[in-house]
């Protein structure tokens, strides 16, 4: 189940916090629950996407992203991940959850996202995000505008933008349209 309480509990938290300028960080902070494990004991995969919104939704609010989107009757969706696991993460770990806007383009905003265990980076994330009306994408110049943001985007990660690049490849519909054969 979606952690709705977790996220209604971040929406207090940080309901009166400092905005945010680009690039600069959410810090907030989370525990691993016995419900968030998988069979190996260990933060479960698809929670720990789920836990990402965690820091994105306040990330947007503090960004002034929320009230813009309640504004104009915009959502927000991702588009696309990018995850790298390298610790595990165990029942009742103390997680330090860092989110940030890394850039954007015409289509798509860019949010890096670390979970930090014991002052060592247990995951790191590269999100796509779409701001989205009842036609489709929102351009990010609008969104910018609507936010009273410069619309330059700040210079993309060399490694970001080769993830962007090389996801541009990645064929769709995945797969193609034969079976595969034993």
């Amino acid at each position: 189940m979606y952690p709705f309480i977790r996220l209604l509990k971040e929406a207090v938290k940080f309901r009166n916090a400092t905005t945010l300028k680009v690039g600069e960080n959410h810090v907030s902070h989370h525990i691993c629950w016995p419900w968030d494990l998988d069979m190996w004991a260990e933060l479960n995969n698809g929670r720990a996407l789920s836990l990402y919104d965690l820091g994105r939704i306040p990330l947007a609010r503090r960004m002034g992203l929320i009230k813009v989107l309640r504004r104009e009757k915009w959502g927000l969706a991702v588009a696309g991940t990018s995850i790298r696991y390298r610790r595990r993460i165990r029942a009742f770990d103390k997680i330090e959850m860092r989110s940030r806007l890394v850039s954007w383009d015409e289509r798509f905003i860019y949010l890096e996202q670390g979970m930090w265990v014991r002052g060592e980076c247990a995951s790191h994330a590269l999100f796509r995000t779409a701001v989205t009306d009842r036609n489709g994408i929102v351009s990010t110049k609008r969104v910018m505008d609507a936010l009273g943001l410069e619309a330059t985007a700040p210079e993309m990660p060399q490694w970001s933008a080769a993830w962007v690049d090389a996801d541009t490849k990645r064929p769709w519909p995945p797969m193609g349209d034969t079976a595969i054969t034993p």
